[in-house]
């Protein structure tokens, strides 16, 4: 592997080998790579280029080669050994139009005599069979910096000769052409292209490849540390690895410096500067992230401050949003505000902090200026630090609370208070979802004398890492020596910390009396009590109080109504009323919950509400914004190390690729639900349901059956008990019926029905469960098909008025599907075509396919005359469910498979195939799948 290997590409170098390995007879085609400057736009363009089999011509935009008529073309025909005067080097009188041909003529000579650039050799020969059916590739880098003349004449290239035997490979940075006069050439260039790709940041594990590729083994928190410093370029990212000591990757406290060539161009843009835009500049070096332009002008003792700051955005080195409120500055990124301070200096940048501190009008900002500007201990501080903390974790806002309590620990002389304060720190970097962080000081932790809290919040780390055993034995162990009498503030957090274990375990009845316990113990109003309140009542909905939850949440949102605990209110509340149907108001409650603005707001709450939001648009039919949310939301998961969450949203995104027939998406879905670990109840059902999904996709009911029978073990059926939560019975039922194991399937549905009835279960609940009492009855013979129509209608009547398109669509499909073997086609057809509408309405592919495969297998479209009589119908011709059978057996369905989609018996299917090979004059599938046009 070279060192020009684009690590974390696979996906975009695949996509462009594609395009660019098209057969010559296909014409000219254009390729766009786009992204950020240091991206790996050059990297990924080697890539391919070294995958090409056949003659590459490169060329690289050059900033002072832009005014040179004919700099990209002369390059290109360069690299090809070719002598052509393009007549692109006489000013006025080029042509890019005659250009273009005559870089035509020499493309296609050059191609005929071998390969451009390139003498004869033996890997030539070797290769020469590979290569022969390959276009020439012309490779452009940089575009926004090439001379106009010679955009012209490629874009005239491409659009007057389309059939020359040409891949046009193209990088430009986003933001276009840097020269007016290229720009529109450039903008010509990218319309044509037919692939546009743009690369985003590196992913943690890309990172972390390039990071042991130079030896160096970086920890979790260590990579999104790096990927958050650099925007996860990939240039920063190795420029750092190779200019920094290894000491860098394994402190966690310190600030992250920026790579030489980013502090070279930051001191010359700094040195261009007139005196008052520098000193902006610097100001907002230490307000950074965000600092307002007010307070950001008075630091820096500007009087003109917008011609400051026009001068500081021309520079490159500052930027203006303009948000509800008061302008606000930052500099462009993270390595330009290092290069920044380390400009002004140790001495100066402390003499800024301290000026700042008197200005800020937030104490808690004033405190973190003061601390940037200690020199050492100092225990005073440290005890303002410390109350400030005590203010806002009463507030709930974690983030903030950890940063204090991790100042105060180490500006701490003593070492109890030293390591009171970094094990209190460490609690709130985990209540703020900041897993990487917490994982960074967990050494730390560990190495600190056992107490209560210490193990509480071992405990709760190991909770958001989805590791429920070590999660309940170190909580076990922190109640066992805890003194509550003397200690209950802390017991009160230990309870809190059960709280969430109990919510993960699916422990219902532990959750109700945790909550209960944390609340008498820290009072109603404190942190611990208003999160455990927050969670209690979902343990409520699980044991049928139903009401009772309603009525606590309504109090919560009376009395809790800013601030990050309001967030966590919100989520209880919406994923109460996602449980009960009420899916449109549950989508408003969660949508509120998500954004990380609420001051101080927790990454873990934002998550849940992501997983659950992505559940409810789901149900509702809007599966883009319900892929965008589960997506979002697994970004969020790997960048703060909270995998708790990740089986959830992999469920959503594995149903909608399943539906929409998209099974390498599905399967990619399923791959990282399954990386997570599964201690906890939450993490194990919904990886289970993502796998009946994919199973139940492709009609296999053994899968099915494998995928959800380990919830039927007795110590999960607490857990799994709330079908509002967790609806598995009907698909596990469903599947029994498809493999004639109706016993079972009667025994599960029954003791469902009846838990679900005495408990008054929501209407999706009570409608899944009528659909398969449907099958079930179906299933007993037609004798029984006056049950199953009721059972059905049961289910329809459910879901009637509710936005809940999925469920409607599929009863709609399995009531059709039912009628039409039991021969009533007639009353099947219109089920079976408002199933399909309402698939198409959703977008959900394979449904759509399996609806149109029982219309005709259904053969009432086939039907004519006024009494629906059959057409006439030659011996040899198909009937409509032969038809059925054929195109799934072409399609390489065994018998079996072919009778779960179509729900017929397997010798029913045998009994047709027996016919089609008779008919069509085949004796085998293979022959068979070899004649097959289903539109025939």
């Amino acid at each position: 592997m070279t060192a020009r290997d684009p690590v974390g590409r696979d996906a975009e170098v695949a996509q462009l080998v594609e395009l660019v390995r098209l057969p010559r007879d296909r014409g000219m085609s254009v390729a766009l790579v786009t992204g950020p400057p240091r991206v790996g736009r050059s990297t990924v363009l080697d890539a391919v280029a070294a995958q090409h089999d056949g003659p590459v011509l490169r060329a690289h935009g050059l900033p002072w080669e832009s005014a040179r008529p004919g700099a990209v073309l002369n390059q290109l025909v360069g690299s090809a050994g070719l002598e052509v005067d393009l007549g692109l080097g006489h000013g006025s009188d080029a042509d890019p139009l005659a250009a273009a041909a005559r870089l035509r003529d020499a493309l296609v000579a050059g191609d005929a005599a071998g390969a451009p650039g390139r003498g004869p050799s033996p890997a030539d020969d070797a290769d020469a069979a590979a290569g022969e059916d390959a276009a020439v590739l012309v490779v452009v880098d940089d575009l926004h910096e090439a001379d106009a003349e010679s955009l012209q004449a490629l874009a005239s290239l491409r659009r007057h000769h389309p059939d020359a035997a040409v891949r046009l490979l193209l990088s430009i940075p986003t933001g276009g052409a840097s020269h007016t006069e290229s720009a529109a050439a450039s903008g010509l260039l990218a319309d044509l292209a037919d692939l546009r790709i743009e690369l985003g940041p590196l992913d943690a594990d890309a990172v972390a490849a390039l990071a042991a590729r130079r030896g160096i083994a970086l920890a979790p928190w260590a990579v999104e540390r790096l990927r958050a410093h650099t925007g996860g370029r990939p240039g920063p990212i190795a420029a750092l690895l190779a200019e920094s000591e290894p000491a860098t990757w394994a402190e966690p406290a310190g600030e992250l410096p920026a790579p030489a060539g980013t502090t070279a161009d930051v001191r010359r843009r700094l040195g261009d500067l007139a005196p008052p835009a520098r000193r902006l500049v610097e100001a907002a070096g230490v307000l950074q992230p965000d600092g307002g332009l007010a307070l950001t002008g008075e630091l820096a003792q500007v009087d003109d401050v917008w011609s400051a700051v026009d001068a500081a955005v021309a520079s490159g080195l500052l930027r203006v949003a303009r948000p509800p409120g008061a302008p606000r500055v930052r500099l462009s990124d993270p390595m330009v505000a290092a290069a920044v301070r380390a400009q002004v200096g140790t001495a100066g940048v402390r003499a800024l902090h301290l000026r700042a501190a008197g200005l800020v009008a937030d104490p808690a900002d004033a405190l973190t200026h003061r601390v940037a500007a200690a020199a050492g201990p100092d225990d005073a501080l440290a005890h303002e630090l410390d109350a400030a903390a005590e203010t806002f974790a009463a507030q709930g806002a974690w983030g903030r609370t950890a940063t204090l309590l991790a100042d105060a620990s180490r500006l701490s002389s003593g070492r109890r208070e030293r390591e009171s304060r970094l094990t209190r720190a460490v609690d709130a970097l985990v209540g703020a979802g900041d897993v990487h962080a917490a994982l960074a000081l967990l050494p730390e932790v560990e190495s600190l004398r056992e107490t209560p809290l210490r193990d509480a919040v071992l405990g709760y780390l190991a909770i958001l890492r989805g590791r429920g055993v070590d999660a309940h034995a170190q909580l076990d162990r922190a109640w066992a020596i805890v003194n509550a009498d003397r200690e209950p503030a802390t017991a009160a957090l230990i309870s809190q910390r059960f709280v969430l274990d109990a919510l993960c375990r699916g422990a219902w009845t532990e959750l109700v009396t945790w909550a209960d316990r944390a609340v008498a113990l820290g009072g109603a109003e404190s942190a611990e009590g208003v999160e455990s309140a927050a969670i209690r009542g979902l343990g409520l909905v699980a044991v049928g109080e139903v009401e009772e939850a309603r009525r606590a949440y309504a109090g919560l949102r009376e009395t809790v109504r800013h601030g990050a605990q309001a967030q966590r209110v919100l989520l209880g509340t919406g994923w109460l009323l996602l449980a009960t149907d009420e899916v449109a108001a549950a989508r408003a409650a969660l949508e509120r919950a998500v954004p990380l603005s609420h001051h101080g707001g927790s990454t873990r709450i934002s998550l849940w509400a992501r997983a659950w939001l992505a559940r409810a648009q789901f149900r509702s039919g809007d599966w883009d914004e319900a892929v965008r949310t589960a997506t979002e939301g697994l970004d969020l998961v790997d960048a703060s190390g909270i995998v708790l969450t990740r089986p959830l949203l992999g469920w959503t995104l594995v149903q909608v690729h399943t539906l929409r027939g998209d099974d390498e998406a599905a399967r990619r879905a399923l791959r990282g639900t399954e990386s997570a670990p599964q201690d906890y109840a939450t993490m194990r059902v919904p990886t289970l349901l993502a796998r009946a999904a994919l199973a139940q996709a492709r009609s296999d009911h053994e899968g099915v059956v494998a995928a959800l029978t380990p919830l039927t073990d007795p110590l999960l059926a607490e857990a799994v008990s709330e079908p509002g939560y967790w609806p598995w019975v009907e698909p596990l039922v469903s599947a029994l019926v498809g493999l004639g194991r109706l016993a079972e399937a009667s025994d599960l549905l029954t003791e469902t029905e009846e838990r679900v009835g005495a408990r008054g279960g929501p209407p999706s609940a009570v409608a899944r469960l009528a659909r398969a009492r449907g099958r079930l009855e179906a299933a007993r013979g037609n004798g029984n098909l006056a049950a199953a129509r009721e059972a059905f209608e049961t289910a329809l009547e459910q879901l009637a008025g509710t936005p809940l398109r999925v469920e409607r669509a599929h009863t709609l499909f399995a009531f059709g599907q039912v009628l039409r073997r039991a021969g009533k086609r007639g009353d099947a057809d219109p089920l079976l075509t408002a199933a399909r509408d309402g698939y198409a309405a959703i977008g959900a592919r394979a449904c759509i396919e399996r609806c149109e495969r029982e219309l005709r297998a259904g053969g009432v479209r086939g039907r004519s005359g006024p009494e629906g009589a059959r057409a006439e119908r030659a011996p040899t011709d198909l009937t409509p469910q032969e038809r059925a059978v054929a195109d799934l057996v072409a399609q390489g369905r065994s018998n079996r498979e072919a009778a779960d989609v179509l729900f017929l018996s397997t010798k029913t299917v045998q009994y047709h195939l027996t016919r089609i090979y008779a008919k069509l004059g085949v004796r085998s599938r293979t022959e068979l799948a070899a004649r097959w046009d289903p539109d025939d």
